[in-house]
């Protein structure tokens, strides 16, 4: 008896890609059956059978013999490789009867540039220090930030070294002022003296400065009271918030890529942009 070939299922990460967004969005299915070759590892016949198609239509549309036009044969191509939802939206289709959770708090499909959403930012360290080791512009919005980049056991400080002095390697960290009436309140919501965070701040800036060394860094302080938590690397963003009685570590944490029309992303660099602005140089 022959075996019945399931859905493809290619990595969440595969799906996040670029260029895979890009096919999908020009609805060319000979580049996105080329990223499920890629990614998947699947042949013309196994992507076949999961689309429902003949291996030689297959081969035609991947060779761009053939393009594809018709509604329902997009449907089964996203059913068949198992698009979530933000992809099958890009594809220009509703999203799936099944449920697909990416975090309660957000549609994906509604938003396609927010891609994934981590319960709390250690769901997400991995992704983010990878993220980390190849950028070339990293960006770093916090309130003492010892955990993102201050100690040696924080998430993105080993990854920050570069070779050659720190050459294609650009960091921003914004802290909150450890004089301003904005951490006096910041420490009341989390229980905290404000002797003791902002102590935190000035040790983090201590430590930031050995840095100068192996990587072009610069440090600023900021004044108001702090609502988001950024940690940019080029394209990509993980954004989380600050609230009475938590950090910013333990907040929903959402990845948001930049897109040609996305809101989020724009909205969020021009918001660290203007903060910049009006913030004093420390490093």
């Amino acid at each position: 008896m022959t075996a019945v070939l399931g859905p493809i299922e290619l990595p969440d990460w595969a799906w996040e890609r670029a260029e895979v967004r890009q096919a999908l969005r020009a609805r060319d299915m000979g580049a996105v059956f080329r990223f499920t070759q890629q990614y998947a590892g699947a042949s013309q016949s196994r992507i076949a059978a999961a689309a429902g198609m003949t291996q030689a239509r297959v081969n035609e549309i991947i060779n761009c013999r053939r393009e594809v036009s018709r509604l329902d044969v997009y449907e089964r191509i996203a059913d068949g490789l198992r698009m979530p939802d933000d992809a099958r939206h890009l594809l220009g289709l509703a999203a799936s009867r099944e449920k697909r959770s990416g975090g309660a708090a957000f549609d994906l499909a509604a938003f396609p540039e927010v891609v994934r959403v981590y319960a709390a930012q250690n769901s997400a360290a991995e992704e983010i220090q990878q993220q980390a080791r190849e950028a070339q512009e990293l960006d770093i919005l916090a309130v003492r930030g010892l955990g993102l980049i201050g100690l040696n056991d924080s998430l993105l400080r080993a990854w920050l070294p570069r070779e050659e002095g720190g050459k294609g390697l650009r960091v921003r960290v914004l802290l909150l002022d450890p004089d301003s009436d904005a951490l006096t309140q910041r420490a009341a919501e989390i229980g905290e003296s404000a002797d003791a965070l902002a102590s935190g701040v000035r040790l983090a800036e201590a430590r930031l400065r050995e840095l100068a060394d192996s990587c072009d860094i610069s440090a600023w302080r900021y004044r108001m009271l702090p609502t988001w938590r950024l940690i940019r690397t080029d394209s990509t963003m993980f954004v989380s918030a600050f609230d009475a009685g938590w950090e910013g570590h333990e907040s929903a944490t959402y990845k948001v890529m930049e897109t040609p029309h996305g809101p989020f992303f724009r909205g969020f660099r021009r918001m660290f942009e203007a903060i910049i602005d009006g913030a004093q140089r420390t490093i």
